[in-house]
C-alpha cells in the first residue's frame, strides 16, 4: 500500500543515478528534476575522463579511455548507496566510440555492478529514433570531424541513415559547454533544411535542454538532444512517466 501524506497518496520519487564524464551541463539535470516538483531525484557520480588534460577529451583515443568499463563501473558502484532505480552512463561519445557491441557491454557491466536497470546516452538515441519510427536523421555534432563520423557509424549499426552531418570542432566537453545557444539553434536550423525526419544533437556537455522547444519551433521537426534522450530513457528504465511539457516533443510524450 502506498504511504499517504496530508490525506493524499504520496508517490515515491524516481531516483536516477547518472555516471557523468565531466563537462559543463550538469545543471540541466538538476533544473529538470526541480521542475518536476520533486517527482524525480537525480544523483551524479563523476567518472574518469581520458585525454592529456589539455582539453582534448573529444579525440577518439581519449574517448576510448573514457569508455573504459572499469572506470564507468567504479563510478556506478559509488551511487549504489543512494538506492537508484536506474544507473545511466550519461555520455554520448563515451558510449558510441566503442560501437554498438561495446555500448551494450558497458550497460551489461553497469547492471551487474549495481543490480538495477542501466542505459547510456548513445543507446538512448537509438531507442528514441527507433520508437518514433525515424530512419533518416540530420546530425549537429559538437565534436571534431572524426568523432562526429564515429557517431554516424554507430547509428548505422541500428539501420539509421544520416542524411546530413555537421560538426562544430569542440575539442572537449568544456568547450561544448561554452558554446552560444543561439549559434547552436541557427546551426540546427541549417541541418533541418535537408531530407531528414529528425535532428540529433549529441554531447551531454552541451546545454540544450532549454533550447529544444525553440529548435523544434524554428525547424518544424523533432529535435533529439543528448540530455533529453538521457532523461527520457532513464525515466523509462525507472518505470516512470515520460511526459513533461517544455522540453520538446520527445519528453513531452508527443
Amino acid at each position: 500500500m502506498l504511504p499517504t501524506y496530508g490525506g493524499s497518496l504520496f508517490m515515491a520519487a524516481l531516483r536516477l543515478a547518472f555516471i557523468w564524464p565531466g563537462g559543463g551541463a550538469e545543471q540541466e539535470y538538476y533544473q529538470f528534476a526541480e521542475a518536476t516538483g520533486d517527482q524525480i531525484k537525480i544523483f551524479l557520480a563523476c567518472s574518469r575522463v581520458g585525454g592529456t588534460g589539455e582539453g582534448s577529451d573529444h579525440d577518439i583515443e581519449a574517448l576510448l579511455e573514457t569508455a573504459r568499463i572499469d572506470w564507468i563501473t567504479d563510478a556506478a558502484k559509488r551511487s549504489v548507496c543512494l538506492r537508484p532505480d536506474t544507473v545511466f552512463w550519461a555520455c554520448t561519445s563515451g558510449s558510441f566510440v566503442v560501437g554498438r557491441r561495446g555500448a551494450e557491454e558497458q550497460i551489461n557491466a553497469l547492471q551487474e555492478a549495481t543490480g538495477v536497470p542501466a542505459g547510456s546516452t548513445s543507446l538512448a538515441f537509438a531507442a528514441a529514433i527507433t520508437q518514433l519510427g525515424f530512419r533518416r536523421v540530420g546530425v549537429l555534432a559538437p565534436y571534431p570531424e572524426p568523432t562526429a563520423r564515429a557517431f554516424v557509424a554507430f547509428l548505422k549499426e541500428f539501420d539509421i541513415e544520416v542524411a546530413f552531418l555537421d560538426w562544430l570542432d569542440a575539442p572537449s566537453g568544456w568547450d561544448s559547454a561554452a558554446m552560444d545557444g543561439e549559434m547552436i539553434i541557427e546551426r540546427v536550423v541549417q541541418v533541418s533544411q535537408t531530407s531528414a525526419d529528425a535532428i540529433l544533437v549529441p554531447d551531454t556537455a552541451l546545454p540544450t535542454l532549454s533550447l529544444v522547444e525553440e529548435m523544434e519551433r524554428r525547424t518544424g521537426q523533432p529535435v533529439l538532444t543528448a540530455n533529453a534522450v538521457t532523461l527520457w530513457q532513464a525515466i523509462r528504465l525507472a518505470g516512470g512517466n515520460t511526459s513533461y511539457a517544455g522540453y520538446g516533443s520527445l519528453l513531452g510524450g508527443q
